[in-house]
């Protein structure tokens, strides 16, 4: 089988995979390193974690849902409503 040819497989245990998610947080499986606003790793207590997009958390950087309430809008949601 050609490089070309080859199909796409799922993530392997040790890739990293960030999602964002419609109106809400970006989705991090694998094992990233989230380092904080001084530089310091963040510890992770779960292998996916949640960083919050709109702002409005109360445990920066994790999401709490706050963007459920507070009408946070995500650009990619934004461009589609505009096209």
């Amino acid at each position: 089988m050609s490089e070309t040819a080859r199909r796409p497989t799922s993530p392997r245990p040790a890739d990293v995979t960030v999602t964002a998610c419609p109106d809400g947080p970006l989705l991090v499986r694998g094992p990233a390193r989230i380092l904080g606003p001084d530089g310091e790793p963040v510890p992770r207590r779960r292998p996916t974690v949640a960083l919050c997009r709109c702002g409005g958390t109360a445990i920066a950087p994790w999401c709490d849902g706050t963007h459920k309430v507070n009408g946070y809008r995500s650009p990619e949601t934004l461009a589609a409503d505009d096209g």
